[in-house]
């Protein structure tokens, strides 16, 4: 089986099945409620700050705490309260459409005068970045993109982005799902404000790990957290009746940490910082470079589409390939080839490419069995109808 799925659940790391059979029986089942006070309470704050390592942050302005969209909700309703008289909220459709949901929400919360601006992708395959210039204005409080697009893989340029928004007052909000773990993000040297990104992608975390949170260090007394919960209070062991928000970054913290989770993250992020994101990186973009080179060579004239950037600086590491039986391809190409991607509306055959255990035979064997497929017609067979998870 060949696995290019990286990019919505990468593989389990040896070492996180050690390491949560060792948290499940000897943590859990010997010391109980004592692990708090041997590690577990430390869990968010410590693996935020390697993860910190990985997006160009400092140690303590990273957590790792809830999920992706609790915390994009949490830090978009944060910036727009602190962006007193600015009602817009500058997005693109190419972002991940729970993001956008999620700040529908929030703008119905704070009012009719709020709302989210959508700015169109001139492709369905490039960020806009002349509509986000000539959208952002005075009355943008915050811009907020996917920095590597789900479906084309298109990567913003951090800085370039940051800088725009900022010319005009406005915050930003970057989410990593994309990656994170994938090629270097230089959060600080961009100026960043904030951001969100999960970590059972390129950061192999495991089904459901918790996400992670970024906010600049010198936002974190000013901005609110709109989950208050005690492990965001300053005491939160005196269980006092009103909220005090612990210092720094710590009140960005809501409910009880997942421990579990938490102990599985650690052990994919080790291995990132021990293998190098600049190594990772040039060999991602080696391996895009070269898959795209199948493509020419031997799926185009089978009437697949490039549906990812070419210039390898503006593209992350999964590469798209549309096809009008795009669904049906991918069926038979789990099915019958045993090469798992992903699907995504309305023709794309997303291809991870993990720079951590893909190699280059992976690659062209999968495309070699993509071929097979179509030639072979093996794709009619399978039904239209796709299933609730693609």
């Amino acid at each position: 089986m060949i696995y290019l799925d990286g990019n919505s659940l990468g593989r389990l790391p040896l070492a996180a099945q050690a390491r949560l059979a060792d948290a499940v029986t000897r943590e859990w089942g010997d010391r109980l409620i004592r692990g708090w006070n041997e590690g577990w309470i430390d869990l968010p704050a410590r693996v935020g700050g390697k993860i910190a390592g990985l997006i160009g942050a400092q140690p303590d302005e990273v957590l790792v705490a809830d999920s992706t969209s609790v915390n994009l909700y949490k830090l978009a309703l944060a910036a727009l309260h602190a962006q007193h008289g600015r009602h817009t909220i500058i997005t693109d459709d190419l972002n991940f459409p729970s993001d956008l949901y999620i700040l529908q929400g929030i703008c119905r919360q704070m009012g009719p005068d709020y709302r989210v601006q959508v700015v169109a992708s001139p492709d369905g395959i490039h960020g806009p970045l002349a509509g986000l210039a000539q959208a952002i204005d005075d009355d943008t409080a915050l811009v907020t993109l996917s920095h590597t697009t789900f479906k084309s893989s298109y990567t913003y340029d951090l800085t370039a982005v940051t800088h725009l928004a900022h010319q005009h007052g406005a915050l930003v909000l970057w989410d990593f799902s994309h990656s994170a773990g994938a090629l270097p993000i230089g959060l600080n040297a961009a100026g960043a404000d904030l951001a969100v990104g999960c970590t059972y992608k390129y950061l192999n975390g495991g089904p459901g790990a918790p996400a992670f949170l970024y906010v600049r260090r010198d936002l974190q007394e000013t901005l609110p957290n709109p989950i208050a919960g005690w492990m965001g209070q300053r005491r939160a062991f005196d269980f006092g009746l009103e909220y005090e928000p612990a210092p720094g970054l710590a009140r960005f913290l809501s409910g009880t940490p997942s421990v579990l989770g938490l102990t599985a993250v650690e052990c994919g992020v080790d291995l990132l910082l021990e293998a190098g994101l600049d190594r990772l990186r040039a060999k991602s973009v080696r391996q895009s470079e070269y898959l795209i080179g199948l493509w020419a060579a031997r799926l185009e004239p089978l009437g697949f589409t490039l549906n990812s950037p070419r210039a390898a600086a503006r593209r992350g590491s999964h590469i798209s390939l549309g096809h009008p039986d795009g669904w049906r391809i991918a069926q038979a190409y789990i099915q019958e080839m045993h090469v798992l991607p992903d699907f995504r509306r309305p023709d794309n055959i997303r291809l991870g490419l993990t720079p951590l255990y893909t190699t280059f035979g992976e690659i062209d064997t999968a495309v070699a069995r993509l071929r097979t497929v179509v030639e072979e017609k093996l794709y009619e067979k399978y039904s239209g109808e796709i299933t609730a998870v693609t």
